[in-house]
């Protein structure tokens, strides 16, 4: 979908602190405009009513009305305005259960700023976005209830399937490059060859890929080894 102005912004969490980052953050981007703070759930709420945001930024442990509740009443009475949830840590009850309260994306707190905006874009294009280790946690519950498997990995080499397993571990190219003795440069380029081998369009869904093949734990050890 073609956007012509900028991503409307609210930003929700009880720290101070972190309101002032997101927003310093998210101003380095021309593309999206932060119209708002909140403090908890109930302000989050109000605040939406109000100022009508396009996305909202909501952390999942706040006072008042918890960030999951407060995304299930935001999506009810407001199912335009997208929800991209934060949290310090990945449990994996509550990443589920702000996905079923209908949160489109899912990030934390020690993001880049690239991919808070990268999660805020897709949730105004209606796409899910998942940081690559809560990524990892859906993907265990898919093959839990025997998600089914499509890409095939037999044409990646031995490098690639290394990238993948730190991929799937949440590192960015600068760290997969650190881990491997090679550079961003070329572990972006992995990357990029890595989704055009398994028809895939996103990081996430390499990381689910590789959470689904069991190439998130011993493959991201083994490459450091070598490295």
């Amino acid at each position: 979908m073609s956007v012509s102005s900028p991503t409307r912004v609210l930003i929700v969490d009880d720290h101070a602190m972190v309101r002032r980052g997101l927003r310093e953050f998210l101003a380095l981007f021309e593309d999206i405009e932060v119209v708002g703070e909140a403090a908890d759930g109930r302000e989050a709420l109000s605040a939406s009513e109000s100022l009508r945001p396009d996305v909202v930024v909501m952390d999942l442990n706040l006072p008042r009305l918890d960030g999951i509740e407060a995304t299930r009443e935001l999506r009810a009475a407001r199912p335009e305005i997208e929800v991209v949830a934060l949290t310090g840590t990945v449990e994996e009850e509550r990443v589920m259960a702000a996905i079923e309260a209908g949160a489109a994306g899912f990030l934390l707190k020690d993001a880049e700023p690239d991919d808070v905006a990268a999660a805020i874009r897709a949730a105004r294009n209606g796409e899910m976005y998942l940081a690559p280790a809560v990524a990892g946690v859906v993907a265990r519950q898919l093959r839990a209830v025997g998600a089914p498997v499509t890409p095939d990995d037999s044409a990646l080499t031995p490098r690639e399937r290394d990238v993948l397993g730190l991929v799937a571990e949440g590192l960015p190219n600068r760290a997969i490059g650190e881990a491997l003795g090679i550079t961003e440069r070329t572990a972006r380029t992995h990357v990029s060859n890595i989704l055009a081998k398994l028809g895939l369009t996103s990081r996430t869904q390499a990381a689910l890929y590789a959470v689904e093949q069991g190439l998130d734990g011993d493959a991201p050890r083994a490459a450091r080894r070598r490295a």
